[in-house]
């Protein structure tokens, strides 16, 4: 099984499944949950892989339930840490200059994400790869309330850490998930990443909309203004014409 058409070959779920096992999984979990390097992880085509090896019994020699709980763990620290470091930083985050492994743009499509859902983008943000990664660092960032900032966190880590693993281990008890698994892992990329291209889309239609708005709103000539001077003969230089032949 291979996935290799998603990206480099280390970032194959599959290989690093095999490679570092279960504590693999769990640190990128908790990398991509909130920590600035850990945003181009692969984070839901891993988890689905993690539930389909260990429904079956391929690499991941683990209870399910266990496998879940410390996904779910993993996923909750992260966002912890992410927090706490946004707390720390404060607004230095978006003084920040970009380097190859950080654009500030994905500071500021997190702070929009925050800002447009509240409290509760920290669970919609769980299935948006990149925004995940971002938003509980934006949410300390905003000095959001701890306790809050808990329970919101304990929702998304479970819905999405043993949900997504969950859907792998039920999916891939199918015979026809397991032979097109490369396919599944594609349309599960392609799922996650749908957010960010409808966003984009309306970014651009929004931008457009005020361009054509700023355009509509430019002042018209006041009354009794003289247009610009195209060249031609005005009716008064018709008169004063006329007053000089006499």
């Amino acid at each position: 099984m291979t996935v290799q058409a998603l990206g480099p070959s280390w970032l194959d779920p599959d290989y690093l499944i095999q490679t570092f096992g279960l504590i693999g999984i769990l640190v990128i979990v908790f990398a991509e949950s909130g920590l600035l390097i850990g945003f181009f992880l692969p984070g839901d085509s891993l988890l689905f892989t993690a539930g389909l090896l260990v429904a079956t019994d391929q690499y991941l020699h683990y209870p399910l339930w266990l496998v879940c709980t410390l996904v779910v763990i993993s996923a909750i620290l992260g966002d912890q840490a992410g927090y706490l470091f946004g707390r720390k930083v404060g607004p230095a985050l978006f003084r920040r200059p970009d380097s190859r492994l950080f654009k500030q743009e994905n500071v500021e499509k997190a702070h929009e994400f925050f800002e447009k859902h509240g409290p509760k983008s920290l669970v919609l943000a769980r299935f948006v790869p990149i925004v995940r990664t971002f938003t509980p660092i934006i949410a300390g960032v905003s000095h959001m309330r701890y306790r809050s900032f808990l329970t919101f966190n304990f929702i998304g880590g479970l819905l999405w850490g043993a949900g997504v693993t969950l859907l792998g281990a039920l999916l891939g008890q199918v015979a026809a998930v397991r032979e097109n698994i490369e396919a599944m892992l594609v349309g599960i990329v392609l799922l996650s990443v749908t957010p960010i291209a409808i966003e984009y889309l309306r970014a651009r239609k929004r931008k457009s909309r005020e361009r054509e708005q700023a355009a509509d709103a430019a002042p018209a000539p006041a009354p009794g203004q003289q247009p610009p001077s195209t060249g031609a003969p005005t009716d008064d230089g018709g008169q004063r014409g006329r007053h000089a032949r006499r």
